[in-house]
């Protein structure tokens, strides 16, 4: 199980929970969306030694501000100012900030703190958030980490900043794996690969011996489950991040592929191809006989739960072409949602419920549209020649997916507003396909 990194210090003052419930920023709206909010991102104070494991401790400061200004740019709704071209915070500017000089910068808002490296060999990172119109304090914060771990400190800090202005839930903080992609496009190299969110911390978690596909998260973010050809035969896996050991999800030579967990992490529901059919089936985490739910003719596949745990969306040809289905988790009250035309694929239910996220296929495009669960609603988040593999960011208010070039037919992830926006590379270092976000990490 992966370690905790980061410890939560109280840094609340009397009175000051209570102001952040009542002093909010003005969040003005246009067209459904929220107009970007300016805010100055300056270099954080820096306290302690001037040594640390990780550098110098100003370095260290300024590389937590460029941390935290390139996460706030990432969501769309806010646009940093700094820290280059914005002169460093002064320590006696962290409580008590000089107002009429964030001002003059066009901010709204400011980020201050300072980055302290102890005596017990920890990094603190004290994260505030204040109204430079009405100078109050919105948000008071801190995390104390391993050096090592300073960017988690970080994200965490634009997590609290993006969730104070914003009002949604913060979604920095996370993972994401998925397929990285190299060599010619009839011989790719496919490893299963996990990064931060930024694209940092990079590594490889298979070796490319074999094609794996469609790596899922555990709700707790610590497994994974995913679908290889090793052997030839494809087959559903379960992976441990901590340990890097993999089991079939379920023994034997069956083809088994598209699985995903339950919300509570306590079922994996996937397809299996037994007897010229397939079909969906559920089987206990840690193992047991897989219980088939979908009983019809034809190919029953990429299910995925409703966050209560009542329900699952799936694709299936039976109409005679792809389109979407939703039934009651024990595969009662199988009922078609898809009606717009065209083909639908890889369905992905939203983390709030609300939505339902596909690749729809039509007119020689693959695109990435959301709908009601209800089938109501239907838009379309993408306009490009070949987007698909859809999934949430732990939020929802994000859907990443993987974007193919036509004739090379290289990969890249990106990921799109689900209210509206442009959508945006995710860093990789080389060629991504079927992302999946982690959940918040603690």
């Amino acid at each position: 199980m992966l370690r905790k990194l980061l410890t939560m210090l109280a840094l609340f003052v009397p009175g000051v929970a209570q102001a952040q419930e009542d002093d909010r920023l003005t969040v003005d709206v246009v067209g459904g969306q929220q107009a970007a909010q300016p805010v100055a991102v300056p270099q954080m104070a820096a306290r302690g030694p001037v040594t640390t494991p990780i550098g110098n401790i100003d370095t260290v400061a300024n590389n937590v501000a460029l941390v935290i200004a390139s996460d706030l740019r990432s969501t769309g709704v806010i646009t940093p100012i700094g820290p280059v071209g914005l002169r460093r915070l002064r320590d006696s500017e962290v409580t008590n900030p000089i107002f009429p000089d964030w001002q003059r910068s066009g901010a709204s808002a400011l980020v201050a703190g300072y980055v302290e490296y102890g005596a017990n060999g920890r990094l603190t990172l004290a994260c505030y958030l204040f109204d430079t119109v009405t100078g109050r304090e919105l948000v008071r914060q801190g995390y104390a980490v391993d050096p090592a771990d300073w960017r988690r400190a970080a994200h965490k800090c634009a997590d609290t900043v993006y969730s104070r202005l914003s009002g949604e839930a913060p979604f920095l903080d996370t993972r994401i794996v998925y397929v990285a992609e190299t060599g010619p496009k009839d011989n790719r190299v496919k490893r299963i690969a996990v990064m931060d969110s930024d694209g940092q911390n990079h590594r490889y978690l298979t070796e490319g011996q074999e094609t794996v596909l469609t790596p899922r998260f555990s709700p707790r973010g610590d497994q994974l489950v995913y679908m290889s050809y090793k052997g030839r035969r494809p087959r559903s896996y379960v992976y441990d991040l901590a340990t890097g050991r993999s089991r079939l999800l379920v023994p034997g030579t069956a083809f088994t592929f598209a699985p995903s967990y339950s919300p509570d992490g306590r079922q994996i529901v996937f397809s299996m191809a037994e007897g010229g059919n397939t079909d969906i089936y559920v089987v206990a985490a840690d193992g047991g006989t897989p219980r088939r739910l979908t009983t019809m003719p034809g190919v029953d596949t990429s299910p995925s739960f409703s966050p209560d745990g009542r329900r699952i969306v799936f694709e299936s040809d039976r109409s005679g072409s792809q389109q979407l289905y939703v039934m009651n988790a024990d595969g009662s009250d199988q009922r078609r949602i898809s009606f717009g035309g065209g083909q639908y694929a890889s369905p992905t239910w939203s983390p709030l419920g609300n939505l339902i996220a596909f690749t729809k296929i039509g007119g020689g495009q693959f695109r990435i549209g959301v709908m009601a669960p209800t089938g109501g609603g239907e838009r379309l988040l993408t306009s490009a020649w070949q987007d698909e593999g859809p999934s949430w960011a732990p939020n929802g208010q994000f859907v990443m997916f993987h974007r193919t070039e036509r004739g090379s037919g290289n990969a890249t992830l990106y990921a799109v507003p689900v209210n509206g926006g442009r959508a945006r590379v995710m860093p990789t270092p080389l060629g991504g396909s079927d992302p999946s976000w982690s959940p918040l990490q603690d």
